[in-house]
């Protein structure tokens, strides 16, 4: 059984953590059937629907051969897919027989199984169902939850989409700045610009590649953390460079290199650098409404596309 301190539920920060990073992942919902045994499906339809109380939902078919044991269930869970996950994705998918035979998992504090090694679960008791044309809405009140700091498994048009395979795609390219927007329990690391301010570990030494030089900035930083998504992409006029910035989560422990900082307005006078200062001054924003979208254009003007379907 999986242990949950059930005070980290009045903490809106952590819930929205939990919410924004995940919203477009993969996931696997699971439930018991009648007799106690285990049932699970692969799912994208699932977003976050209120913090007060915590609401998410996830679209069943009404076709599935699940739908009447997670249509009359009183709890079900839903389990965000790491980016090493796509064989579990693929499992649950497909028409087998017994889909928990070749994955872990163990019970989660309100019961619903908790697949080991996902990015995020969230343990639900049914708060309601809504019929929806050819699909039936599970909406679940979430009594536990827990992130990793494993970046999530997206999927789209036809194709999953994993961070590491973004920052392989921009590998071995020159003209480019790499930074790592590294987060912990909603502040920022941040580190002595060299000229008395503040600013975000980056570099432009990206000769082996962006996912090389990532991984590097976060070694360098004394952090333990993952890469994820690419949260900026602009064009630095200045240096004549393409800036890249990628959201990466931190576990627990202090960096040998930098401080986690809350970003308020005293910290951004700090940050020299202007595109920076943007930069952190969105994602602040962004991380109150828990719904994060990546940055194109310049250091001066761009569009910011969401992540969300719909937002």
């Amino acid at each position: 059984m999986i242990e949950f301190d059930p005070d980290t539920l009045n903490d809106p920060r952590a819930l929205r953590n939990a919410f924004g990073t995940f919203m477009t992942g993969v996931t696997v919902v699971t439930a018991h059937d009648d007799a106690g045994n285990p049932l699970g499906f692969t799912a994208n339809s699932f977003a976050s629907v209120s913090l007060d109380p915590p609401l998410v939902l996830v679209c069943l078919a009404n076709t599935s051969r699940n739908y009447d044991t997670f249509a009359n269930t009183s709890r079900f869970a839903i389990n965000i897919l790491a980016e090493s996950q796509i064989e579990v994705s693929n499992t649950f998918a497909r028409p087998v027989e017994d889909r928990f035979a070749k994955v872990d998992w163990q019970p989660g504090p309100h019961g619903s199984p908790i697949l080991d090694d996902v990015s995020a679960w969230f343990d639900c008791s049914m708060f309601n169902t809504v019929d929806a044309g050819d699909h039936l809405i599970l909406i679940g009140e979430v009594k536990a939850f827990d992130q990793k700091i494993a970046p999530g498994l997206g999927y789209a048009r036809g194709a999953y989409v994993t961070p590491a395979a973004e920052a392989k795609a921009m590998s071995k390219r020159t003209g480019m700045i790499v930074s790592a927007l590294i987060e912990r329990n909603g502040k920022i690391l941040l580190q002595d610009d060299g000229n008395g301010g503040l600013t975000i570990p980056a570099t432009d030494d990206v000769a082996d590649g962006a996912n090389a030089a990532l991984m590097r900035l976060i070694s360098d930083s004394g952090v333990q953390a993952e890469p994820g998504f690419v949260f900026s992409v602009y064009q630095d006029e200045a240096r004549k460079h393409q800036h890249i910035s990628f959201l990466c989560q931190a576990a627990d422990g202090e960096p040998e290199n930098g401080v986690y900082t809350e970003l308020n307005a005293s910290t951004l006078m700090d940050v020299a650098d202007p595109a920076i200062c943007t930069m952190l001054e969105r994602f602040a924003r962004e991380s109150r409404m828990g719904n994060f979208g990546v940055y194109y254009g310049n250091e001066v003007s761009g569009e910011v596309k969401p992540l969300t379907p719909g937002s």
